[in-house]
């Protein structure tokens, strides 16, 4: 059995084209297309699920009103944090991730997170295989990344949004040369436009992102631009 989610995928050798999928179709004598429409794990309605789609396809309208899930934006990175830490005070397994954006290498180094001023900077991406990150409890002063907590739930989520994804002339913009995971743009062999590959990757991680908290979504972005307009799309 093979189950495929084009949604899901964070390398370029796992995006499958049109090509693949229907080859892999025509070897099989049962298959399905399943359009999922709903998820089991934000307690979140219609219009914050609807906000982020938007979101992930470069729209950003207006916070949702009149909801009981906690969907915020933040000026800075340090404010989104400490609400983080209060919400993990409350209900515990609360933390900040962040988009692969930030320098990091296997080396046993620390490396940061960073506010776009520069003045508040939190570790970040400290994978072992020894520990799930989340539920150690020291990771409350850390930033994970998508590969600290894929699959993964929290009750709630502080979203770094980083350098490579930008707001101007009235959309979304995603810079994926500001895209630091490098190993995501691997493996572009029969892809055809591996500009518009790469930047799926990054859409996708940021949909993977805004969907781990169970309760609460919060949002801090480092380009000016685009902070300025989340937090003005505040209803």
């Amino acid at each position: 059995m093979v189950i495929y989610d084009r949604d899901q995928v964070l390398k370029l050798k796992s995006l499958w084209g049109a090509a693949t999928l229907d080859g892999l179709k025509e070897k099989s004598e049962h298959h399905a297309h399943y359009a999922l429409t709903n998820q089991f794990r934000m307690q979140a309605d219609e219009a914050v699920m609807t906000w982020i789609a938007d979101f992930i396809a470069k729209e950003i309208k207006p916070l949702p009103q009149n909801t009981s899930y906690d969907l915020q934006a933040f000026a800075t990175l340090e404010e989104m944090h400490q609400a983080i830490k209060a919400k993990n005070e409350e209900y515990g397994l609360s933390r900040v991730v962040s988009t692969f954006d930030y320098l990091h290498k296997k080396d046993g180094g620390t490396y940061y997170v960073k506010e776009s001023n520069g003045t508040y900077q939190m570790p970040w991406n400290t994978t072992s295989p020894k520990y799930t990150w989340a539920e150690k409890p020291e990771t409350i002063a850390e930033a994970g990344s998508i590969y600290t907590i894929q699959g993964f739930d929290l009750n709630y989520v502080g979203v770094v949004l980083g350098p490579s994804i930008r707001y101007k002339d009235g959309k979304l913009v995603i810079d994926t040369d500001r895209y630091m995971d490098k190993g995501a743009y691997t493996g572009a062999d029969g892809i055809d436009d591996v500009a518009e590959a790469k930047e799926r990757i990054v859409l996708n991680s940021i949909n993977i992102l805004m969907k781990r908290g169970i309760k609460g979504l919060y949002i801090y972005a480092s380009d000016e631009a685009l902070r300025n307009k989340l937090v003005k799309v505040k209803p």
